[in-house]
């Protein structure tokens, strides 16, 4: 079951009991790490194909739950109170999600199959051509919506901002939405002659679907971000997808209204 080094998962239980230490960490979160123990379990034996398929529908569940803060025993520390980035703005809060990244985990060490890996050239190349393709989409997109617009700055929380986007964030959205879901979705549609293509429209259209909270124009945005980021994992990898995805974020963030315009 295990597919990252034991230098990592040291890390991650060592964050986590310090969590747990400080009080962000309740026992009750023990409820989802058993569950995600037993989905793991269930997937990565090879004896009984039902019993995997009942592992991936559970971890799906959890997945939702985990994204959607459902999950007891988590306690999300709020970092960024809300305030306006620029004087146009809507207000914006951030809080360390500790549910949330688990996702990522259990897909990286149940799932080693989703990373993707490629030579650092063509995965250098697939993540700045796809990060010009989802910013000229997404951004100019959401430039002629007027969601956002013009904004330079660089606030003091930045660097914060920046540290829980890619990790918290970027990593583990990249790792569902292009590597078990279209990654996974590739595998099962091979036999078809665009069975790649439809991998990768579903998992966009996924990926936009999940943004449905900001209001329909950022479902689409999301959407046609999520065809550049589509693209970047299937010729360049995981890792092309997440330097895609963040760069684009980072675009947003440090260049434009963040995170949207006033009404």
């Amino acid at each position: 079951m295990i597919a990252l080094p034991w230098t990592c998962l040291a890390l991650l239980s060592l964050g986590y009991g310090i969590a747990l230490s400080f009080g962000h960490l309740g026992w009750l979160a023990g409820i989802s790490f058993a569950l995600l123990l037993i989905a793991g379990f269930a997937v990565r034996q090879q004896t009984l194909q039902f019993v995997r398929y009942l592992g991936h529908a559970l971890f799906i569940v959890l997945a939702l739950a985990l994204a959607t803060h459902w999950l007891p025993g988590f306690y999300n520390g709020r970092v960024i109170d809300p305030q306006r980035f620029t004087d146009d703005a809507v207000p914006f809060s951030m809080y360390l999600n500790l549910d949330k990244p688990l996702i990522g985990f259990w897909l990286l060490l149940v799932c080693p199959w989703i990373v993707g890996r490629r030579s650092l050239r063509p995965s250098a190349c697939a993540a700045a051509l796809a990060l010009v393709l989802s910013a000229v989409l997404a951004l100019g997109g959401a430039w002629l919506l007027g969601v956002i617009g013009w904004a330079p700055k660089w606030p003091e929380q930045a660097w914060l901002w920046l540290l829980n986007n890619l990790l918290l964030v970027t990593l583990v959205e990249e790792a569902l939405f292009r590597g078990y879901i279209q990654g996974g979705l590739s595998r099962r549609l091979a036999h078809l002659p665009y069975g790649d293509h439809l991998a990768l429209i579903i998992a966009s259209l996924l990926f936009g679907l999940a943004h449905v909270g900001a209001g329909w124009q950022w479902v689409m945005l999301a959407s046609l971000a999520g065809i550049g980021y589509g693209l970047a994992y299937r010729f360049g990898g995981l890792a092309a997808a997440i330097v895609s995805h963040f760069g684009l974020n980072l675009l947003h963030f440090g260049l434009f209204t963040y995170p949207m315009l006033a009404g």
